[in-house]
């Protein structure tokens, strides 16, 4: 049984560099996280990414977290994967988590693509001679051929997603978090990987999705979050959740700021 349990989580991003800094990321960034001020002499700045959040997800949950650029969701995926830590508050999780985002853990521009499969492999917790089984498939879906014995470092982006993409849905997922910025590569390609991500979605216990698509909610999850300001505004069945998103005045002046 797959588990993942938040509670009252809160994620504070200290902001060095003084107020100039600060006023400049703010207005390069029209949305994010809440603001908070420490007060006292040293008035430490920091970026409230998420604030109290609060929920279980079961076996058999589908969800797709929804917001604007800013509003938590990636921040949120990293704490349930345990790549980031909470400010304050706690996550409890029961089952395998497999974080399907951009780059696998541990990957590293200096390490050829196999010695990067064997080490995002070992923190993910897969046995040396299992990942060893898995070698063939993870070679040939990733179509990187001889790219695989060079570093990475002379890897395009695409190239590093799709090596992190075969790798992570050739074991059993579990928990799985999908960042929506893994849909990358040449048309082919992205054909081929939305097929394996059907399959890969199907043998997951549980899945959180961070997506703009209100299509891909709808076809692959069977709750939503709605999230702004690193809080949660609504969680519920999807077609509710999205509609009230699309309603929020907050949301469409967003998208009209650009």
């Amino acid at each position: 049984m797959a588990t993942v349990v938040l509670e009252n989580v809160h994620v504070d991003f200290p902001i060095y560099g003084g107020h100039r800094s600060l006023r400049r990321v703010v207005f390069e960034r029209a949305t994010g996280g809440l603001i908070k001020h420490s007060g006292g002499k040293s008035d430490r700045v920091s970026v409230k990414a998420l604030s109290g959040l609060n929920f279980e997800l079961h076996d058999g949950d589908r969800v797709g977290l929804v917001g604007h650029n800013g509003a938590g969701k990636s921040t949120l995926l990293k704490v349930i994967a345990g790549v980031c830590e909470p400010t304050s508050g706690r996550v409890l999780s029961e089952g395998r988590i497999t974080p399907l985002f951009t780059a696998m853990p541990g990957m590293d521009g200096e390490d050829t693509g196999y010695e990067n499969i064997m080490t995002a492999g070992q923190l993910l917790n897969i046995p040396l001679k299992k990942l060893e089984s898995l070698l063939p498939q993870i070679e040939e879906f990733s179509e990187l051929g001889e790219y695989l014995t060079l570093p990475m470092r002379t890897y395009s982006s695409g190239m590093v997603t799709r090596l992190g993409f075969a790798l992570a849905t050739s074991i059993d997922p579990g928990i799985l978090l999908i960042d929506e910025g893994i849909a990358t590569g040449d048309a082919r390609f992205v054909e081929k990987a939305a097929q394996r991500m059907k399959e890969f979605v199907g043998r997951s216990s549980i899945m959180v999705i961070a997506s703009h698509s209100n299509e891909m909610i709808q076809s692959t999850c069977n709750k939503a979050l709605f999230m702004r300001a690193g809080e949660i505004v609504a969680a519920g069945p999807v077609d509710e959740v999205l509609a009230l998103y699309s309603d929020s005045p907050y949301e469409a002046a967003a998208v009209g700021a650009g």
